[in-house]
């Protein structure tokens, strides 16, 4: 047993079948003691080791800056005395703007401290929008009495538009904005603590909200999550406990991941501070214009757990193939982790292939299940996993519970990482839980092998994703999904399932046009190689097909701009396949009216 295999817990997992078919899932390990609120651990860090970097961003020269422990611990008090002096609660919170920065980190974790809940949201409300109607949303839902953004000038229309006149705005950089009063932070990092300050800190109650955040789910229109005290610090001892490594040495993060969602917000961030590491922003993103300042970062820094989605680890392999010092720094990582969807084959084969040639061995591909609401981590793969979707058994103090439905097993959550409910929408929430308390998370599992339990559980697709065909025949859409991106790469960087009481499944192909252009010398899709390339791809694919409820009988190429506003992609570019059926439904006809544009088998 190596090392490393050491410093992994085992992995465990309990099975009680109930007379009513339901299933329960459990760790025989009891969830661990856990702080109060997130920010003692950087009070703990500051007296501990206060020179310790606490988190660094780049400095606009090409190096990194940023607080040290101490530093931060002596920010968030000053923010948090500045918040407190102005009134500002959970009924008026804090509403973030703007990407990753330490500043965010520090007013955000200001807010936490002393009972003023901060929600992060995605920038592209703001900067990418044109009505800014999911911007009026959080403003509606939330009621801020303070904003932040980092500069002025991204945001002057959004603010300008949709802002009431009565939320005050503060600006990173100290600019302004032409038409409303703006206050610079610095002006907050100035206020004097006082005794206010500990005071509030000693009212926090474990399920207190410490920050909002956002998930838009199947509708498209965000809904609010408090995640409370309670939430955030029992899942970063639960992912303590899976990975003991975590407390032997300060974690060394480099992610780019937006704090606005679960993943990178609370799992990787929380990490950080949980176990007095730093985290170095990625400034970079994993698109084409973006993801040489991610290789950039990993040449200059050497993470000890790295984090990443699919899509990212997919566009960082030619570097690394490319880079022999890059690939040596980035692969002494002890783990490295994607979440968000499964990892295609290449890029699932490439990176152990590539750490073995490099440095001899490959570190653990590992990934987890979770949700927004359940802050996220509530399984967690402990060993390095045999396959793609590989998801392990539940954490420590989490219940899971299996419902048979429709031949799947439907996934349901209890445990102290859960959220108590949505914020202000009393009817979403007794929709999202069962009679039993358990949150319907909406995924479906299913057992490596029934007959060993300790090896855990496979994602096994979304439960509202599937569908029959008119024959009656149940299809996998994530495992369809799944394999025709394996097939069609990397020609199409997505694609849309449909076949709901039809004959057969199609799909609509969202292309990549610099691959596009790379292989066939034409991102259009008229294009008389583009089209026989994609026939190819399409042959090749069913060549192993056992009947309608395997087959991808016919594509076709999704034109136009998928809409932000519409909800039919978020800002991290997933697709929200429901509501792109709907509302491109003569798309959809043509696909299987076998228009010109339609590309079949035959």
């Amino acid at each position: 047993m190596d090392d490393l295999a050491i410093r992994i817990a085992h992995q465990q997992m309990t099975v009680e079948q109930r007379e009513d078919g339901c299933l329960l899932l459990s760790t025989p390990e009891p969830l661990g003691d856990y702080p109060e609120v997130l920010t003692d651990r950087i009070a703990q860090w500051a007296q501990q080791d206060p020179q310790r970097l606490f988190m660094a961003e780049r400095d606009g020269e090409g190096g990194w800056t940023g607080p040290t422990y101490a530093q931060a611990y002596d920010s968030i008090r000053s923010l948090g005395q500045a918040l407190l002096s102005r009134g500002l609660s959970a009924e008026r919170p804090i509403l973030i703007l703007s990407g990753n920065s330490v500043d965010h980190a520090l007013l955000a974790f200001a807010g936490m401290h002393v009972g003023v809940p901060a929600a992060a949201i995605s920038p592209a409300y703001s900067t990418v929008s044109t009505d800014f109607s999911k911007l009026r949303h959080v403003l509606d839902i939330l009621t801020p009495g303070l904003m932040f953004v980092d500069r002025a000038g991204p945001f002057a229309r959004a603010v300008s538009t949709a802002v009431p006149t009565d939320v005050e705005v503060v600006v990173g950089d100290g600019s302004s904005f032409e038409d409303r009063p703006s206050t610079p932070l610095s002006a907050l990092k100035a206020t004097a603590a006082t005794a206010d300050v500990e005071r509030a800190r000693a009212a926090q109650a474990p399920d207190d909200v410490a920050k909002f955040l956002f998930t838009s789910g199947s509708t498209g229109m965000p809904k609010a999550v408090p995640n409370t005290h309670r939430m955030l610090c029992s899942n970063q001892q639960m992912l303590l406990q899976a990975f003991p490594f975590l407390s032997e040495e300060p974690p060394v993060l480099i992610d780019w991941l937006p704090w606005n969602h679960t993943f990178g917000g609370n799992q990787n961030l929380g990490i950080s501070v949980y176990n007095g590491g730093t985290l170095y922003i990625d400034d970079g993103r994993p698109t084409e214009r973006d993801i040489a300042r991610t290789a950039a970062a990993l040449r200059e820094i050497s993470p000890t757990i790295y984090f990443n989605v699919p899509k990212g680890y997919e566009a960082l392999l030619p570097y690394l193939k490319a880079d022999a010092e890059m690939a040596r720094n980035f692969f002494a990582t002890k783990v490295i982790f994607y979440a968000g969807a499964s990892l295609p084959e290449a890029v699932w084969k490439g990176y152990p292939e590539l750490a073995k040639a490099t440095v001899g061995k490959a570190p653990p591909l590992i990934t987890s299940l979770g949700a927004t609401e359940t802050a996220p981590c509530s399984l967690a793969a402990r060993v390095g996993a045999q396959v793609p979707g590989e998801i392990g058994v539940p954490n420590p103090g989490v219940s899971a519970k299996l419902v048979p439905v429709a031949g799947k097993l439907e996934l349901r959550l209890r445990g102290p990482n859960v959220m108590p409910g949505y914020w202000r929408d009393p009817q979403r929430t007794v929709e999202a839980f069962d009679d039993e308390g358990y949150y319907k998370i909406g995924d479906a599992v299913r057992f490596i092998d029934r007959n060993d339990p300790d090896r855990g559980m496979f994602f096994d697709g979304r439960v509202a994703e599937d569908f029959k065909l008119s024959s009656g025949v149940w299809v996998n859409v994530a495992a369809m999904r799944l394999k025709a991106l394996q097939h069609f790469a990397p020609l199409v960087r997505d694609l849309v399932i449909a076949g709901a009481d039809r004959e057969d499944i199609r799909a609509l192909l969202l292309l990549d046009p610099v691959e596009c252009s790379r292989a066939v010398g034409s991102a259009d899709a008229s294009h008389a190689a583009l089209k026989q390339a994609l026939k190819d791809r399409l042959m090749t694919m069913n060549a192993d097909a056992t009947g309608s409820s395997t087959q991808l009988a016919a594509v076709a190429v999704l034109e136009g701009e998928l809409s932000l506003d519409a909800g039919e992609v978020t800002d991290k570019g997933s697709l929200n396949s429901r509501l792109i059926l709907s509302l491109r439904a003569d798309s959809v006809e043509a696909l299987y009216g076998n228009a010109p544009t339609t590309i079949t088998l035959n």
